[in-house]
């Protein structure tokens, strides 16, 4: 059987190392999303991406030229 103190401390060591990391992540998504479909207004990470989306989604549609 575990000590008092000891309990405790493992107790707190625990909670530590199990808590969730602080902070949104929504400011490195925003970043890492450069490029928006402009018709359903997705986010996506590049223009690759968009092609396949356009493939997938607005099959019927073109998809808009690269901008270099």
């Amino acid at each position: 059987m575990t000590r008092g103190k000891q309990k405790i401390e493992a107790q707190r060591r625990n909670a530590e190392k199990n808590q969730k990391p602080k902070g949104s992540q929504l400011e490195a998504r925003a970043v890492a999303l450069k490029v928006s479909c402009p018709i359903c207004k997705v986010q996506l990470a590049n223009e690759k991406q968009l092609g396949d989306h356009y493939g997938s989604k607005h099959p019927k549609e073109n998809p808009p030229a690269v901008s270099s």
